[in-house]
């Protein structure tokens, strides 16, 4: 297949890039800066330098491909403050790829989130969060009506942390980088909350799977541990940094953890049960706490 994909240079872009290639599959990736251009070269694709911003490069590439795989955000604008106006923009290149691959029948890959799926209980490819669970939502359920007009369109919800050796930039990164500032590894409260986890190898291999093989209408969860316990997170990472765990009380967890304090103190378990059986994925990377331990994080 010729597969057009969005964030092809970046933290799990590369590795579903290298994933295809290793499959036999074409890929083009999208690239806005030649450093971008380099890295998808270097996981074996071809660059196609342009940015989300540029609908008709999308629309025109899509409409030459075999299937689209959509991993792309504006995460510079988002961290800038704005973090609407990225997600319009992401909502703007899914109308481009639908309306280029309606009545094709081929594939429209795009990436969401597990966390905000269910309140108390393990979420499930069952669950459609609503609008509360964040703006993005409303742009997978987009994704997911355009099965009606004849594409296969796919929403992949990746766990919060898809961790792995070479650079995750991802929250435990900084939880490190929050660990070494205030010379503690913390947790929330009991630290009894969840946070799913996958090691990105496992996330290329399920997009891959996916983008081959899934259903029009498909959720699927990129989760390989259905949830690991914030204070074990905590208590790696004080292994790791040499650094006493502590809990921290729900009113300083801003304080303490900046941004970050509302996600690591959410109870966000989410199974993948229903995604294993549909694709026949099975999850083989080492754990995220394997690859703490490991030293795959800042100053571990």
């Amino acid at each position: 297949m010729r597969i057009f994909l969005t964030g092809a240079s970046g933290w799990i872009g590369s590795a579903t890039t290298r994933e295809l290639v290793a499959a036999g599959h074409e890929v083009l990736g999208l690239a806005r800066t030649e450093r971008a251009a380099a890295a998808v070269a270097q996981a074996g694709g071809t660059p196609v330098p342009g940015t989300l911003a540029d609908l008709d490069l999308l629309a025109e590439q899509a409409a030459a491909a075999d299937g689209v795989v959509h991993l792309a955000f504006r995460h510079d604008v988002a961290f800038a403050g704005d973090f609407q106006a990225a997600v319009d923009s992401d909502r703007q290149a899914i109308e481009a790829f639908g309306d280029a691959l309606h009545g094709t029948d081929r594939p429209l890959l795009i990436a969401s989130g597990t966390v905000g799926l269910a309140d108390g209980r393990v979420g499930t490819e069952q669950d459609r969060p609503d609008v509360s669970a964040g703006p993005r939502a409303d742009n997978a359920a987009a994704t997911l009506a355009l099965a009606e007009r004849g594409v296969r369109s796919i929403v992949v919800r990746f766990a919060p942390t898809v961790h792995g050796a070479g650079g995750d930039p991802g929250f435990v990164t900084v939880l490190a980088q929050v660990a070494r500032g205030t010379g503690i590894a913390g947790f929330v409260g009991e630290g009894r909350n969840r946070w799913p986890a996958v090691h990105r190898d496992d996330a290329a291999a399920l997009v891959r799977r996916a983008i081959e093989s899934a259903p029009a209408g498909s959720v699927l969860h990129a989760t390989a541990e259905t949830g690991v316990a914030t204070r074990d997170i905590a208590q790696a990472l004080g292994d790791a940094l040499h650094l006493p765990v502590r809990s921290v009380a729900q009113e300083q967890a801003a304080e303490h953890f900046g941004f970050l304090a509302g996600f690591f103190a959410a109870d966000a378990p989410a199974s993948s049960d229903e995604t294993r059986r549909l694709l026949g994925w099975n999850p083989t990377g080492a754990t995220l706490l394997e690859d703490i331990a490991a030293g795959h994080y800042p100053g571990t």
